[in-house]
């Protein structure tokens, strides 16, 4: 039954790129990439960095002659080795250590092999670096830039002020649609990692940007093709991930913002603002879609760093 279950999983599921045919045992590493793919309801951004590395890890156990069952603690061990002597960061190599442990998790459950040889690793430490964010005047000035007497200058006003006013992904911005939102109770529906689906609050502005792109803007991108996608490109179709990034980054150097600007970099922004005027952190929580609250913590030190910096500036005895 194992084995049948497995062979379907690698028949429904294309090895992607970085796991060619160099990669031993390839049948399980796909198997794997499917059952966090189609069981664990992994995002596809997700499914793609464990096929990363652990097409690395395939090529590790290539070079030394190992198959999954002779894989020992050690094993494990040089591989990080080898991952340090390639100056990678130690976030990057705990990164490759959740992969392969969730991997070798996998192959016990499966029957493939009789223990988890990662059971008992240390992950590496890591510090947890503060999320930068742009100031309030800095996200004005951004907000301020499209030309919204273009079709293209409305899209670009509306999905800026929707992404500082609800701090989705770029991802789920980009996968918007039209009946996502509930301009009535001032909504929007989003559908986030994991399949998990949350509504997040929308201001009138951001509101108000929609209904304008949504009358005058998209329809002449679109032109006579039908997408059913919010966001377009210039050829009517939804507009990528990589496209947006391009489009903040010229409106952020437009703007005189120093720091290279990411959607990443407006949703931190978006929750430090909020924290800093009052919001809860559960409530912030939600509205970023994190499964785990102490992802959200992070922005506390945020504000903490903050206060601390106004103090030393203007306390007379600091």
């Amino acid at each position: 039954m194992v084995e049948a279950k497995s062979a379907r999983r690698v028949k429904a599921s294309r090895p992607g790129p970085g796991l060619g045919p160099e990669v031993p045992l390839n049948l399980e590493l796909v198997a794997f990439l499917d059952y966090i793919r189609v069981e664990k309801g992994l995002a596809a951004n997700s499914v793609a960095a464990y096929r990363r590395d652990l097409a690395k890890f395939g090529r590790f156990a290539t070079r030394h002659g190992l198959s999954w069952t002779q894989f020992s603690r050690e094993h494990i061990r040089d591989f990080l080795r080898e991952l340090y002597q390639q100056n990678l960061l130690a976030r990057s190599v705990a990164r490759h250590l959740v992969a392969v442990r969730g991997f070798f998790r996998f192959l016990v459950k499966e029957g493939k092999v009789t223990n988890d040889v990662t059971a008992e690793l240390d992950s590496p430490h890591t510090e947890r670096s503060l999320p930068k964010h742009l100031a309030a005047q800095e996200v004005e000035a951004l907000l301020q830039q499209p030309d919204v007497s273009t079709p293209a200058g409305l899209r670009d006003k509306a999905m800026l002020e929707v992404l500082y006013a609800t701090g989705v992904r770029v991802s789920e911005l980009v996968g918007l649609r039209w009946e996502d939102f509930d301009l009535n109770l001032g909504v929007v529906r989003c559908l986030g990692k994991g399949g998990k689906e949350r509504l997040i609050p929308v201001g009138k502005s951001a509101l108000r940007a929609v209904e304008a792109y949504s009358k005058s803007g998209r329809p002449l991108l679109c032109q006579k093709r039908t997408s059913p996608y919010l966001f377009v490109n210039q050829r009517g179709s939804q507009l990528s991930r990589m496209g947006f990034w391009k489009i903040l980054g010229r409106y952020g150097r437009a703007a005189g913002i120093a720091t290279p600007l990411t959607p990443h970099l407006v949703r931190h922004s978006f929750a430090t603002h909020l924290l800093e005027r009052g919001a809860d952190l559960r409530s912030i929580q939600l509205m970023l879609g994190h499964s785990d609250i102490s992802t959200t913590q992070i922005y506390t030190h945020v504000v903490k760093e903050r206060l601390k910096q106004v103090y030393e500036a203007h306390h007379p005895r600091a």
